[in-house]
């Protein structure tokens, strides 16, 4: 077993209901392992440390406790995924500095961000898989898992929001 630690973002399906209304009902169906926030109207975040034996597990038995609670929550988003420069080099424990070296050292061979600007946002796991294939640091593979799973999670949720008409060709545009 390992142990998992991640956030799971969702709307509420009725935003007349408050978010603390909730609480005692998800600790009590198995989110006994979990903080959760309730800042935002409409919204519940859970920061989970959940032991199973794979990320997906971990993350899949998080959501169906969720939803049994909380039928129609959307997930918004899961993390860890969508990272700075910073929030990988803290991950790691090394410095800003030293991360963008590495990031400016590797030129295109760094993956690609999604998001390109001030600042720069990419995919943990696409990161934390670069680094351990190339030697420049010793990557935690539950990391690399949870991570992988959080990201194909957000990525399956944003493709509700693509028209299936079109789906096909913008695909072949791209690849």
């Amino acid at each position: 077993m390992n142990e998992y630690d991640f956030t799971l973002k969702f709307s509420l399906p009725d935003v007349g209901i408050r978010p603390e209304d909730y609480v005692e009902a998800l600790i009590a169906n198995g989110c006994d392992d979990a903080l959760i926030g309730i800042g935002q109207q409409g919204r519940i975040a859970l920061n989970f440390m959940r032991d199973a034996v794979t990320a997906m597990e971990a993350v899949q038995s998080a959501i169906k406790d969720i939803k049994r609670v909380i039928p129609g929550a959307r997930l918004v988003e899961a993390a860890p995924d969508l990272v700075g420069l910073t929030d990988v080099a803290e991950i790691l424990g090394f410095s800003r500095q030293n991360m963008r070296k590495i990031m400016l050292g590797a030129g295109t061979a760094f993956p690609p961000p999604v998001h390109e600007g001030r600042p720069s946002i990419w995919h943990l796991a696409k990161i934390l898989q670069w680094l351990g294939d190339n030697g420049h640091y010793a990557v935690d593979d539950s990391l690399i898992e949870l991570a992988r799973v959080a990201m194909e999670l957000n990525i399956v949720r944003e493709l509700d929001d693509v028209d299936a008409s079109v789906h096909d060709e913008l695909l072949t545009l791209i690849a």
